[in-house]
């Protein structure tokens, strides 16, 4: 169904919705909504309001309250509004009802990432692995929801299975996914071979929320020309390339990008392409140390990693973007003595996090990036030795 998706239509107008629920605060929810805001740009879409409302729990009809839905129909009425982008799952019923009161076509931050993720599937590995994601997350929405699936309008969130009229029926659906599930299956048999065939090198894999630099460390380490963009998700495909740090072979393979909310069928869908995590021997854990989230975002990897039973490797820690960090906590005034301090505490509070395994870089402006080579030739050299204790022939 990826061949057949439509065209995008360039810059669609959206609103952002947010809900604060207990044990959020407005700022959390703001922060959210800036990332929400990113992920529609990275699909096309430019932001041009949002709504947030206070409850305890999202309404099970409308997932915001009636006076705040009203409040969103009032602003829309009279602007040319494409789309409502909901920052939390909503279930089939409820996009019914919501765009049926808005009059707009409306998706939630799932239905985003899949857009996203649909466009960017390169190899037939990812666009099975897309699909798949797909239908598994539309199959609990068919209920009243075939409407909203059936418009030939295009834009974001009718991308792929959603856009053909002939599978209206739960029995087809749920088909379609067992015979996507047997062709990924066979997908992965190959990779698996084609994992086994790489012999006895270490496997090093690089992990990280989105948009935090891996793609340009990756080019930085192994001298390759990996696709690095400015956008969320800019690769769904592992790239794997044979490195050598003074004479000391080793794989380096970059993944794709972890992010908060991520669609629970779709981490079951890439399970396959995280296999390259999961059988890595060291992970080194790429961190946006500038963004003013960074410790959420660790959490959501650690919590990823947790998932697929990754998370008791050896991992390094690579603090990215200190030029972005420096620049955002360093004005003109301050003296050399005072950022001085600044950087030192920043290094002994994550030196004391990480046992001592972390390092500090810039990769676009590649500082630091020697010693983050020394560091992890030493890993790799630690791990040669522990795996073949009678091997001399990588030192």
């Amino acid at each position: 169904m990826i061949e057949k998706q439509q065209k995008i239509k360039s810059e669609e107008r959206a609103v952002l919705v947010g809900l604060v629920q207990k044990d959020q605060t407005e700022e959390q929810v703001q922060e959210y909504l800036d990332e929400l805001a990113f992920l529609a740009e990275t699909a096309g879409a430019h932001s041009i309001k949002r709504f947030t409302q206070k409850m305890q729990h999202p309404d099970s009809r409308t997932f915001v309250g009636k006076g705040k839905l009203e409040e969103i129909q009032q602003y829309i009425s009279g602007r040319n509004i494409d789309l409502v982008i909901f920052d939390d799952e909503l279930s089939g019923s409820q996009i019914t009802n919501i765009e049926k009161a808005l009059g707009v076509k409306t998706i939630d931050r799932s239905d985003l990432i899949l857009d996203i993720f649909a466009r960017r599937a390169r190899t037939a590995q990812a666009k099975v692995q897309v699909e798949l994601a797909q239908y598994q997350y539309l199959l609990p929405r068919l209920k009243g929801m075939w409407k909203h699936l059936e418009r030939q309008g295009g834009g974001i969130g009718t991308r792929g299975p959603g856009e053909t009229e002939i599978e209206t029926d739960r029995r087809i659906v749920k088909d379609k996914i067992s015979l996507l599930k047997k062709k990924l299956a066979e997908i992965d048999k190959q990779s698996f071979t084609q994992r086994k065939d790489r012999g006895e090198f270490i496997r090093v894999s690089l992990v990280g929320y989105t948009n935090v630099g891996k793609s340009t460390l990756m080019n930085l380490l192994s001298k390759s020309d990996v696709f690095a963009e400015n956008k969320l998700f800019a690769t769904l495909d592992t790239t794997t390339r044979k490195v050598v740090f003074e004479n000391t072979p080793f794989l380096l393979s970059d993944t794709v990008g972890f992010i908060r909310k991520l669609p629970h069928h779709l981490v079951e869908s890439f399970k396959s392409t995280l296999d390259e995590v999961r059988e890595a021997d060291i992970l080194l854990h790429v961190v946006d140390i500038s963004h003013p989230q960074h410790e959420d975002q660790m959490g959501a990897v650690n919590k990823t990693l947790q998932e697929i039973k990754a998370f008791d490797k050896p991992i390094l820690t690579i603090f990215n973007k200190m030029d972005l960090y420096e620049e955002k906590n360093f004005d003109e005034w301050l003296g050399t003595d005072v950022k001085f301090e600044i950087l030192r505490e920043l290094r002994e509070k994550w030196e004391h996090h990480t046992e001592h395994n972390c390092v500090f870089v810039s990769a676009i402006e590649r500082k630091n990036i020697d010693l983050l080579r020394t560091v992890v030739l030493h890993k790799v050299r630690e791990m040669y030795k522990v795996r073949y204790p009678y091997k001399t022939v990588y030192f």
